[in-house]
């Protein structure tokens, strides 16, 4: 049986991803600037996707990128649901990734909007 062709995004969702790229850069750098060595982006999970690991010293930390016209509906936007699936997407990267096995961890938030700086939210959410 032949497979459907794929398509092509529209231009809303190619905008949208750039956007996300974009936000995501600028939350590594962010990161960086504090002393995190980001250590991966986008990892795909079974329960979903984290958009950043990093790790400063012993601390290890997954964080979540939202960008919104502005900081107060990025906040928003890490819904509950979303909160859950990013600590079951960190439980499932830290059982394939032993060697993180004895550090601390932290479930973060870097919330983007244009104009304004990003803001880091540091053990914005607990895993549950």
């Amino acid at each position: 049986m032949a497979k459907a062709p794929k398509t092509e995004p529209s231009p809303a969702r190619r905008a949208a991803f750039a956007r996300g790229l974009d936000a995501e850069a600028a939350a590594g750098a962010l990161l960086a600037a504090q002393g995190f060595a980001v250590l991966a982006t986008r990892v795909r999970t079974p329960r979903g996707e984290i958009d950043l690991i990093a790790r400063r010293g012993d601390l290890l930390v997954f964080v979540e990128v939202k960008a919104r016209a502005r900081l107060d509906a990025a906040a928003e936007a890490v819904s509950p649901r979303q909160r859950r699936r990013i600590a079951a997407a960190a439980e499932i990267y830290l059982a394939g990734h032993p060697e993180f096995a004895g550090l601390d961890m932290r479930l973060d938030a870097i919330l983007i909007a244009p104009g304004v700086p990003a803001l880091h939210l540091p053990g914005a959410f607990e895993a549950e």
